[in-house]
């Protein structure tokens, strides 16, 4: 994507400048806008100078920053920060002592900006590949209440339940992904190498066939020929479906599907509200106010539709409707949230009982992907069970009617 150069005013009116990449002025100027800076000027500018003169060899292969380098530097710079070690000292520590080259030039940039005047949420601005529009408004709370030490451990805190959210999901998928991949291979395998024998079996006993058996020697028959063209045509529809999905509209049908899904959908959409009360309840505690973390949080779901709720609850709130109107008109929290959050709205402590609405989501999400093996499992034996039985009656059954046939001939 390209990079642009910006000019902004941040809620103080200070002049911030730096260097932003995206697909348009557009883009950029939301990436500001979600950080709390009003865009004051954007124009198109070449490649940053920490990212030139490199090789194009050493910048593909050079392992990118993943977000467990960002989340222990979080918990450095706390640990650092609460000591009372200044900034650029700690920087410089960390710059060393890291294990990342990549995640070494950021904060060797980070260093560069600091020293030249720039405050560190206007320094990390300059990679918004590394830190996100949460990550950065939240620093911006932090320098602005002067609890920039309590914003990073908080930082840290919820980007270790967001991994730990991920991992989970992704460990409870990967047995059934394994044993589809696994069936579509075997279907894969016995068109081309098991069906082609017999059918010259029933070649020359020339013998009248099922119907059964006559289908899966015309897919057979077809998938030695046209091997090549099934696999083109798949590596197609992927590359097509990726790229729609790429488009604004069809991340959001994508988005809207995956919560429609049967089984994986609850599991997709517990975990998102999770990540969005544990998200507003940090933003809460940080002083944000409420208008302007709904729209950081919204930044942070996962998920273009829940997002796109959580856009119209910020809208309502900046209308100056009330938390609880707003999260039913929304129509994604279950009734018990819902009574949660009215009690917290009521009492004033709406962050206390997000972390707990988070907590409970959790809790819902673990028990579920405890709980998906043995749901899936009737699925999965339903299909093995249903590709035994057309093998059974396609292959076996004409054997056997042959068979009985030449004893009793």
């Amino acid at each position: 994507m390209p990079f642009f150069a910006y000019k902004a005013r941040d809620m103080r009116g200070e002049l911030l400048q730096g260097v932003l990449e995206g697909a348009d002025p557009g883009a950029v100027a939301d990436q500001l806008m979600g950080t709390g800076a009003t865009p004051v000027e954007i124009v198109a500018t070449r490649q940053p100078q920490g990212q030139r003169g490199e090789g194009w060899w050493a910048r593909l292969t050079e392992k990118k920053v993943t977000p467990l380098d960002v989340q222990l530097f979080s918990r450095q710079m706390y640990t650092l920060m609460k000591a009372g070690v200044p900034i650029m000292r700690g920087l410089a520590g960390l710059q060393e002592s890291a294990i990342s080259k990549s995640f070494a030039k950021v904060i060797r940039d980070l260093r560069e900006s600091l020293d030249a005047g720039r405050e560190l949420s206007a320094s990390m601005r300059r990679h918004p590949d590394v830190f996100n529009n949460f990550y950065l408004s939240m620093v911006r709370v932090g320098e602005m209440t002067g609890r920039l030490d309590e914003v990073m451990l908080r930082l840290f805190e919820h980007l270790e339940f967001d991994r730990e959210m991920r991992a989970r999901v992704k460990s409870a998928v990967r047995y059934p992904m394994f044993v589809m991949i696994a069936m579509v291979i075997a279907i894969f395998i016995v068109n081309i190498a098991v069906i082609p024998k017999f059918v010259k079996v029933f070649e020359s006993l020339h013998a009248e066939l099922p119907l059964m058996t006559k289908i899966l020697i015309a897919g057979s028959r077809f998938t030695v020929d046209y091997w090549y063209i099934m696999l083109g045509g798949a590596a197609v529809a992927i590359v097509a479906l990726l790229r729609w999905i790429g488009t604004p509209a069809g991340r959001l049908k994508w988005d809207r599907w995956k919560l429609r899904m049967p089984i994986a959908g609850k599991i997709v959409h517990k975990a998102t509200m999770a990540r969005f009360a544990r998200s507003f309840a940090l933003s809460s505690k940080s002083g944000v106010p409420i208008v302007q973390a709904l729209t950081v949080v919204s930044q942070t779901v996962d998920n273009a539709h829940l997002s796109l709720r959580v856009e119209t609850m910020r809208d309502s709130v900046e209308r100056g409707e009330s938390i609880l109107r707003t999260a039913v008109t929304a129509g994604i929290f279950t009734p018990v949230v819902l009574q949660m959050i009215a009690v917290g709205e009521e009492s004033g402590s709406l962050d206390d009982l997000m972390d707990e609405i988070a907590q409970m989501y959790e809790r819902e999400v673990d028990y579920e992907l405890k709980t998906l093996a043995s749901q899936i499992e009737p699925i999965l034996i339903a299909f093995l069970g249903a590709l035994v039985l057309v093998l059974a009656l396609g292959i076996f059954l004409p054997i056997w009617d042959l068979g009985r046939a030449a004893l009793k001939g």
